[in-house]
């Protein structure tokens, strides 16, 4: 007894500290302080003036205590210490300036405290400058030879920026708690979710898909997927913020007796509640219909941000959608204008937003405005533009345009570019005698002025292949007549398995008014058809994978085990049961649709395939229509469907897709048409005067 005495109060000892902790948390006297780390990407920098830009995030609602980065660095060993140096800056202030180390070790690493002064909240920049030179002085030589090729800096991605905070209370809002759903900390640390009730009505899952899209598309932490799970007490415990979307008759009886109200026939309520010190915006009604509504607001990010209250009522009359995307459009690249400053090579990239199915079509241009100091040497300085660093054009620049230079260029078709892509415009300001002079910051410089423009021409990529994907389950920006089919058992595996796929989809659409519906396997043919289908399973607990077997690419055996060989791969029978599959195959169910079949022997292997379309980072690997990945992370892609023969492209389908010539068109023919109208009128006054002579 005495034993049992002396562990439990050891036990109480361990605990206390730690309840204390949190309940200073959650009463706010005491903030609990965090970290959030922020790796920078893998960066080599080279020439006598070089720069580079890593971009790191603060949330609006942090308290930032400090601000860290480790920087890790290689550098050439010929690198001149005493010449050389690297100035750091955020958000264009710098803050440290440092000489780097040159010795036998593979890396050196510098700490530095980060001014919290001068971060913001929002998106940050830390900027990279270091001026490296690697020439012994010669005292014999009045200017000395510049060289590029000894001139390297290495920042390795084992740097990072640490930001020590604590978080400001949620306030009882619905905008608030979205801004706390999102954060950065919040996805990046697990500690969201988004629950339907265990039953699993359809309605429920097609509410939580788009309300998951919304979310997922405005979390800035894309390598971390937002869970979708069924609500219990154990799939969300430890989570910090909760969605709970269920038909009002499945809500958990925990979360009723928090509701304003509970007349939901015809209506459907949004309401933020605490259940023990757990954020929950409950999303329910009694009508199906209006609980997908409500799950549309949800996706619209726009319209949550407007919600200052703790319950919104979605009715009937109530506004959701999103505005339709615009596919063929001029773009903008800059509202106000971007300055370069310094000398040699400096640019700028603006990243434009395309639909994955859309690539750019004939005759989309760009047009840039800009300006540049005249110290520059005309002789050697130049502008150049690259879409996704393949370079379109360039022009040498002159001192007559020096105050208002134009360039317009056509993106070559070649360029095959589809979905998000980048625009870089690229400045060389050369100086005469530039190794003979020091340069001032400021000096020189270029500007690109805010009437440079995109004219965005597009065209649909219609193909059944991975390449393309998310097409054909999104098009333009929305869910494509989308139809889940779900295994006939559902465990957390299937749950998982749809969280990786909606997360994706939700990143790429752009709005929130396509239309996801959810079957079980027992679904009949009509409601499949004129859908783009997703079935979910294994060939055991999935009839449309069973029925649909022979039409697979990778089959299973006759009794549904494992993957057998087919012309492309020889899988052992063994091995068939331990792999998981993507397949997009032609819809048996309606000519011009797609099934993509994500399967595997067992829900493990199912959940193995979908990982590879969970975020950016996998979606590299997937091309082809047929895709197999094991658990040691081996993944092939293979291509069954026959290349098609290239069609030309069609002259009407392009006229209408090119407003400016459809304008054109128009014009013309209505000249045409008035030219002969005053024929017709000349001909007729000819004859009437001829007659009246006679």
């Amino acid at each position: 007894m005495k034993r049992l005495l002396l562990i439990t109060s050891v036990c109480l000892s361990l605990l206390v500290p730690q309840m204390a902790l949190a309940a200073e948390a959650a009463d706010g006297s005491a903030p609990l302080v965090k970290n959030y780390g922020t790796v920078l990407s893998d960066t080599s920098l080279s020439g006598g003036f070089t720069s580079t830009e890593q971009f790191f995030r603060v949330e609006d609602y942090w308290k930032v205590d400090s601000v860290m980065l480790q920087l890790d660095y290689k550098t050439s060993t010929l690198t001149q210490t005493e010449r050389s140096s690297v100035t750091l800056l955020i958000n264009g202030s710098p803050f440290h300036s440092f000489r780097m180390t040159v010795g036998d070790a593979d890396m050196q690493r510098l700490n530095v405290t980060v001014p919290a002064a001068l971060i913001v909240p929002g998106v940050n920049t830390l900027s990279i400058q270091g001026h490296l030179e690697t020439t012994v002085p010669n005292p014999n030589l009045v200017c000395l030879p510049t060289t590029n090729r000894d001139n390297w800096l290495h920042i390795l991605d084992s740097s990072a920026i640490n930001v020590k905070h604590s978080n400001e209370a949620m306030k009882n809002s619905i905008r608030d708690f979205n801004r706390h759903f999102i954060g950065a900390d919040t996805t990046n640390d697990g500690l969201n979710a988004v629950a339907v009730s265990e039953k699993g009505h359809p309605a429920e899952l097609e509410a939580a898909v788009y309300a998951l899209s919304g979310l997922a598309k405005a979390s800035p932490v894309k390598d971390k997927v937002i869970p979708l799970v069924p609500y219990s007490e154990e799939t969300l415990k430890g989570k910090q913020a909760v969605v709970a979307i269920a038909l009002y008759d499945n809500l958990s009886p925990s979360l009723k007796p928090l509701l304003s109200r509970s007349d939901v026939q015809d209506k459907a309520l949004i309401q933020l509640v605490r259940l023990a010190d757990q954020p929950t915006l409950v999303i329910t009604s009694s009508d199906p219909g209006l609980l997908i509504k409500a799950g549309r607001l949800v996706a619209n990010q726009s319209l949550l941000g407007q919600l200052d209250a703790d319950t919104k009522v979605v009715d009937s009359t109530t506004e959701v959608a999103t505005p339709q995307v615009d596919v063929s459009r001029n773009v903008t690249l800059t509202e106000a204008g971007d300055k370069l400053t310094g000398a040699l090579h400096r640019e700028k990239t603006y990243f434009i937003a395309l639909p994955g199915n859309r690539s750019i079509a004939d005759a989309s241009k760009l047009s840039l405005d800009f300006r540049y100091a005249r110290n520059l040497d005309f002789s050697r300085s130049m502008v150049t533009v690259l879409i996704d660093k393949t370079p379109i054009g360039s022009k040498k620049l002159s001192t007559e345009l020096a105050n208002g230079d134009h360039m317009e260029m056509t993106i070559p078709k070649d360029l095959n570019i589809s979905g998000n892509f980048s625009v870089t415009v690229a400045f060389d300001l050369e100086l005469e005698d530039a190794g003979c002079i020091d340069t001032q910051d400021q000096m020189p410089w270029a500007f690109i002025d805010k009437k440079s423009m995109l004219q965005l021409n597009t065209k649909d990529r219609a193909e059944l292949l991975l390449n393309n994907y998310p097409y054909p389950l999104l098009r333009d920006g929305s869910y494509n007549q989308v139809a889940v089919v779900l295994p006939k058992e559902r465990e957390s595996y299937t749950y998982a398995t749809l969280t990786n796929l909606f997360n994706l989809l939700g990143q790429y659409a752009q709005t929130n008014t396509g239309e996801v519906r959810f079957f079980d396997d027992a679904v009949s043919a009509d409601n499949l058809k004129a859908r783009q289908v997703i079935a979910i399973g294994s060939y055991r607990d999935n009839k449309i994978i069973r029925d649909n077997n022979d039409k697979l690419y990778f089959k299973y055996d006759p009794n549904g085990g494992g993957f057998v060989s087919n012309e492309k791969m020889s899988i052992d029978a063994d091995y068939g049961k331990r792999i998981g599959t993507l397949q997009l195959i032609d819809s048996p169910y309606e000519a011009g649709s797609g099934l993509l079949a994500v399967t595997g022997s067992g829900a493990e292997y199912t959940y193995l395939a979908s990982k590879m379309l969970a975020g950016e980072g996998t979606l590299w690997k997937v091309f082809g229509d047929g895709v197999v990945a094991d658990k040691d992370g081996n993944v092939q892609a293979f291509r069954f469907k026959k290349q098609a023969e290239p069609e030309g492209p069609s002259t009407i389908g392009n006229i209408l897709e090119r407003r400016d010539v459809l304008g054109f068109m128009v014009a013309v023919i209505l000249v045409i048409v008035l030219v002969l109208l005053s024929l017709i009128l000349m001909v007729r006054k000819y004859r009437k005067k001829r007659g009246k002579e006679q």
